[in-house]
């Protein structure tokens, strides 16, 4: 298809006027294109020459619709660094409609209903971050939204600095949010609030519709992929800086990348974000935040659907789901197969250890993946070895209880420990340069992230340890 042939459907529009904005997106001056993900344009069999299309610049500016199309931004709370804030909602996003499943949303267009004052836009710095984060997550195999393109522009913002607008085309199966359930709850609109777990059941849930018990079956499928989503987060040494209830997903997605970070040596109390001052959202806190936003989303559900049965799945939650999703993960990571009591105790030594062992946490998983029995390769990259000492004589313990071979591991581990994860370093370099109006190392970048567990020698450099300058370093919320 291309943008001519696309027709868009927009059934969040049938829902009450009160869950939505009518907007009309806002054009930024001179536009130009930056990038464009051929990965994410096959999600909606668009044609991959579109990139060269000026039309898809011009939708990207709002000055082209797709056929269908009624723009609007979506109403939501939130609970916001633990303190609920009624009227939050999208102020910077509109949602254009639905194609083969996929939410188009332009970020940067313009203000709305919800932008409480702002203007609406985002930077040039921003925009990229969360562009080609959205596409390397998705590579890395974690449930995240896309993007599709991003376009900068001469539009000034004040920020901390000057900079310029830019906007991102994003996609998403759905874009509702635990916030969205809070912000009928507190009002006391539960005839509201019921439709909006009807709307989610069909857009995300499909298979419940006829179900009687669909609203408490779709609570604990959220539960679900929520511990998935974070165990995975954890996994692959990614810290969400805000990880308020606004920007949980009700599908278990990787949503808002705003300050985030992957580690560069691993520390479980990496904070990401600059103005988390107490750590709230750390990398070793999301588990535990996680189950906190659950919580407000089970109140905020509690007129439709039983407080108690609620609770016992949280308590679950707590207790076996997160902590097994996380169990499971590591092992799929240190090449095991078989499910042992013990596990769990191997994983804690191994996260307690790798913290004190000032190892970067990509390339530790990385090289334990080569991993004979020589444990000089894994020494070498450690400021710490005898901390990595202490983990490998339980882990070669262990691994006498495994049945497959060690070739048949490192084959195993080669695909799930990629060599390449974008750091903030580098994505700071490829920001530096499109500031400059040189587009290649978003491109390299773009690249890396589609080939994550490939060898590539031309970009060896991007798997190296990170530079120590630049190592855990934090980010502002304008990030």
């Amino acid at each position: 298809m291309n943008l001519d042939t696309i027709t868009l459907q927009t059934p969040y529009l049938s829902l009450d006027e009160e869950f939505y904005n009518l907007v009309q997106p806002q054009g930024i001056d001179e536009p130009y294109l930056i990038s464009f993900s051929q990965s994410a344009a096959k999600l909606i069999d668009l044609d991959l020459n579109t990139k060269d299309d000026p039309l898809f610049i011009d939708l990207l500016n709002g000055s082209f619709s797709l056929k269908g199309s009624r723009p609007f931004a979506m109403c939501y709370a939130g609970h916001q660094f633990g303190h609920y804030n009624p009227w939050l909602g999208d102020g910077r996003a509109m949602n254009l409609g639905v194609t083969q499943g996929w939410n188009l949303q332009l970020k940067g267009s313009g203000d709305s209903l919800y932008s409480r004052g702002a203007d609406g836009r985002a930077a040039v710095r921003s925009s990229i971050r969360e562009y080609l984060m959205s596409e390397a997550m998705h590579h890395l195999g974690i449930p995240t939204t896309r993007a599709l393109g991003i376009i900068g522009s001469k539009t000034k913002l004040i920020r901390k600095n000057m900079e310029k607008a830019a906007v991102v085309l994003r996609l998403s199966t759905s874009w509702v949010r635990f916030g969205s359930f809070e912000y009928f709850y507190y009002r006391k609109q539960h005839t509201k609030l019921e439709a909006l777990a009807e709307y989610v059941i069909k857009e995300s849930f499909p298979h419940l519709e006829k179900d009687e018990d669909r609203f408490f079956k779709m609570f604990c499928e959220v539960l679900e992929r929520t511990a998935n989503l974070i165990a995975k987060w954890q996994g692959i040494g990614f810290n969400h800086g805000v990880m308020n209830t606004d920007n949980m997903s009700i599908e278990g997605l990787t949503i808002d990348y705003g300050p985030f970070a992957m580690l560069d040596d691993f520390n479980y109390n990496f904070v990401c974000n600059n103005g988390d001052r107490v750590g709230r959202y750390s990398y070793g806190q999301q588990p535990n935040i996680s189950y906190w936003n659950l919580t407000k989303l089970s109140e905020a559900l509690s007129p439709i659907i039983s407080k108690d049965r609620m609770q016992k799945k949280l308590d679950d939650y707590g207790e076996f789901i997160c902590p097994n999703a996380y169990i499971k993960e590591i092992r799929r990571k240190i090449g095991l197969i078989e499910e042992l009591d013990t596990d769990a105790q191997l994983t804690e030594e191994l996260i307690s250890n790798l913290h004190e062992s000032y190892v970067d946490h990509t390339l530790f998983f990385r090289t334990l993946s080569h991993y004979n029995g020589d444990r000089s390769p894994l020494y070498d990259i450690a400021m710490n070895p005898v901390a990595i000492d202490k983990w490998l004589i339980l882990y070669d313990e262990r691994l006498k209880k495994e049945t497959r071979s060690q070739e048949e591991r490192k084959k195993a581990m080669l695909q799930i420990n990629p060599k390449y994860v974008l750091k903030n370093h580098m994505l700071q370099e490829a920001i530096e340069f499109a500031e400059k109006g040189d587009f290649s190392r978003v491109e390299n970048l773009l690249y890396i992230a589609e080939h994550p567990y490939d060898e590539l020698p031309e970009f060896e450099h991007y798997a190296s340890d990170t530079p120590e300058e630049h190592k855990n370093t934090g980010l502002s919320c304008s990030s």
